[in-house]
């Protein structure tokens, strides 16, 4: 990985000493000539060169810093793997600086370029999976980058922890299958994100393993901010043959999903089969508790600092890595066999 430029490399490719850069830099230090001044900035965006890097240049002993940008801290799953990276960073001596796009992708830049400017060593994100020419640009400058969650496609060369999504949602579609349902809706995040499109991909897989035919009109992918969850619920028991079970594969929507599901008066199982990715304490004290998908948060938080930290040290090879950590599937009482209506 490209290391990233210092000060002493700007005044080298602008023909100038240190102190002139240090000069452009901080013009209350001294003047310079404006030639000498634009040649100095030109050579400064061409490198890509950080100013604040010079202050790290010249400390002695600091505490390292990683960033952390996370998609949503209203979302319990992001605040609660964002709490984990603070308290593991905690124990190895390492600065965290926590940012939230809040799923926009102009929040995102703007939170790379903050991070820049602040110098940090790494950086552990959940990407929106836009903004690919500037995590490239944070890559080539020398910041390592760990995905945690999601993953971005053009970027193939950055380190990923994920759970391991195409299995978690085949694991979910086949219990229900296994319970007769063969109408299962499926409420995930946006297919712009990986784990959108990988527990549709489980979905589809499960179905496809047991010959059952997938109704596209089953499937909802809705925002991760909002109240999509249940919107899409709404959609799914107004259609002329709704379904006899849904998976809700969106975390950030489970409750909003839920409270859908109280308003209309559905009966839990009887009505409807349902299965959650969450592992929010509420999930077991509703009634019925909910079947759920638990996310392994702790490992997660885990191997994306050790990844990073690893990288920031020089101690791992060269290579992209991925991690992906299993799920639990912990069914309870909100699944049922389908108990079909006899018809007259």
């Amino acid at each position: 990985m490209k290391k990233a430029p210092t000060i002493r490399d700007v005044a080298s490719a602008a023909g100038v000493s240190v102190s002139v850069v240090s000069r452009v830099l901080n013009p209350e230090s001294g003047p310079v000539a404006p030639a000498k001044r634009d040649m100095v900035l030109r050579v400064i965006e061409d490198l890509g060169y950080r100013p604040r890097a010079a202050a790290r240049e010249l400390s002695v002993g600091h505490a390292p810093t990683v960033g952390l940008v996370v998609a949503d801290l209203a979302n319990p799953f992001f605040a609660q793997l964002a709490d984990r990276i603070v308290w593991e960073a905690r124990s190895h001596g390492v600065q965290v600086v926590v940012m939230t796009t809040q799923e926009d992708p102009h929040l995102e830049a703007d939170s790379l370029d903050t991070l820049l400017d602040r110098s940090v060593g790494g950086v552990i994100a959940t990407p929106t999976g836009a903004n690919v020419e500037k995590w490239a640009r944070l890559q080539s400058l020398g910041v390592n980058v760990v995905f945690v969650d999601r993953t971005i496609p053009e970027l193939a060369d950055v380190d990923v922890v994920s759970i391991e999504n195409v299995d978690s949602a085949r694991r979910a579609t086949e219990y229900m299958l296994g319970l007769g349902h063969t109408r299962i809706g499926l409420i995930t995040g946006p297919v712009s994100t990986s784990t959108g499109r990988s527990r549709i991909q489980g979905y589809q897989a499960a179905h496809d393993g047991r010959s059952v035919t997938v109704d596209p009109q089953l499937i909802r992918e809705v925002p991760f901010r909002g109240d999509g969850g249940g919107d899409a619920v709404g959609s799914l028991l107004a259609l002329p043959d709704p379904p006899t079970g849904i998976i809700v594969a969106n975390t950030a929507q489970v409750q909003s999903a839920v409270r859908r599901l109280v308003q209309t008066g559905t009966r839990i199982p009887s009505d409807l089969s349902v299965i959650v990715f969450d592992d929010s304490p509420w999930t077991e004290l509703t009634s019925p508790p909910l079947s759920i998908i638990r996310q392994p948060i702790g490992m997660l938080a885990l191997h994306s600092l050790e990844l990073v930290l690893g990288r920031m040290q020089g101690k791992l090879p060269d290579g992209q890595r991925t991690i992906e950590v299993k799920a639990d599937f912990v069914p309870r009482n909100s699944c049922s066999p389908l108990v079909l209506t006899p018809t007259r």
